[in-house]
């Protein structure tokens, strides 16, 4: 494979440049790369950046011009990813709506939907919500008993979620519910969008031990939207359901390599002052690392291989998603030992109780992600049953 800029993607890049350059000023620059999809820090400030990015169709650039995009190609994604990173720009605050509900609404929502949720995408006067998991359905998503019972022309809503990310920013929820109340497992359920600002929608914070509060559970109490708010056909929202996951654990992370190369290079520069790469071992284990990352970069590359000639992306997307998670939690652990006894201190109180370190904050946070969009065990599965055509697991 040629990774080389073709002239009118080398012209891209310069253009992509540029406007980072004019517009990563200030403010914006001083928050740096800081944040992340599940963060809260800077989020205001975030927010306007985000429509900055909306107004110039940099956010949905890959949407068909007729709904706004640009009708970038993936190497054009590809280079804007790179250099958005590259900048060390505003943690995006858009990814939910952005990179996992509107690739799944382009491939399977009406005309009108699309007409009516990608333009406040776009805008950022709307953002979006996961409504996934559940006390009962977290890995096994297909034991879902939130229930929608259709009322007229509206459905009525009552369950809980839980682990749902900033839903207490969120405007709407796309949303997994048990439509046919006789029906288990995969069949049955349908992909609600859900309107979150009404009385039947009660969301409570989840503090985690970093110190945030970025998970949230929801709990719906006959709550509503209207008849049309299905995307895909009703009963059979799994197939829906399971192109978002695609996204969410393949192209959603392309662009996240070069914010691990970060956060290696800060792990990298702790073991030199505290000297622990005089350690044979310490090294060996940063040299792993490196390569991880490179890793990394190539599987994503050979994922969207796979999704310029599907249109979606099969389950080998689980593949990147276990690598990337596996991997982040090693570098996490990784740190906490170069770190030593100074792993046990923190920076100091704040209203949260106390201030995280960059090395604490992967440390802890990482153990989350071989849990979120599908536990590394499910991933093996998934991989072993439906990528290399092994054995299903004894049921």
């Amino acid at each position: 494979m040629d990774f080389r800029d073709s002239p009118n993607e080398a012209a891209f890049r310069d253009e992509v440049r540029a406007w980072l350059a004019d517009h990563l000023k200030d403010e914006f620059a001083e928050l740096g790369g800081r944040g992340g999809p599940a963060d809260e820090v800077g989020w205001d400030l975030r927010v306007e950046w985000e429509k900055l990015l909306g107004k110039d169709r940099w956010l949905g650039m890959a949407w068909p011009e007729q709904y706004g995009g640009r009708g970038a190609s993936f190497a054009e994604q590809v280079i804007f990813n790179e250099e958005y990173a590259k900048a060390n720009a505003p943690a995006r605050v858009s990814f939910f709506g952005e990179g996992l509900f509107a690739p799944t609404l382009l491939a399977y929502g009406t005309d009108d939907q699309k007409r009516r949720f990608l333009p406040t995408i776009q805008s950022v006067d709307e953002l979006w919500c996961q409504g996934y998991s559940e006390p009962d359905a977290g890995s096994d998503l297909a034991n879902v008993q939130t229930r929608a019972v259709l009322d007229g022309d509206q459905w009525v809503i009552n369950g809980q979620k839980v682990w749902t990310t900033l839903a207490h920013h969120a405007q709407w929820c796309f949303c997994v519910t048990r439509t046919d109340p006789n029906s288990t497992g995969h069949a049955g359920l349908s992909y609600l969008l859900i309107p979150m600002d009404q009385p039947g929608v009660e969301v409570r914070p989840l503090r985690q031990m970093t110190g945030t509060a970025e998970f949230n559970e929801v709990f719906f109490s006959d709550a509503r939207t209207d008849g049309a708010n299905v995307l895909g056909l009703v009963n059979d929202g799994w197939k829906v359901a399971m192109a978002t996951l695609g996204f969410e654990r393949g192209t959603a992370f392309l662009s996240q390599q070069l914010g691990f190369q970060r956060e290696l290079a800060e792990v990298i520069d702790t073991a030199r002052s505290t000297g622990a790469t005089v350690e044979p071992v310490v090294r060996q284990a940063l040299a792993d690392s490196y390569v991880g990352v490179q890793i990394m970069k190539f599987n994503g590359m050979r994922m969207l291989t796979s999704l310029v000639h599907r249109g979606v992306l099969g389950p080998e997307s689980s593949i990147g998603k276990l690598y990337w998670s596996t991997w982040h939690r090693t570098l996490g652990e990784r740190a906490i030992r170069i770190l030593g006894p100074n792993a046990m201190l923190v920076r100091g109180e704040t209203d949260g109780g106390y201030e995280l370190g960059e090395l604490h904050r992967i440390f802890m946070f990482s153990r989350s992600e071989t849990i979120y969009a599908g536990s590394s065990e499910i991933q093996r599965n998934i991989i072993g049953e439906r990528v290399l055509g092994l054995p299903r697991e004894p049921r």
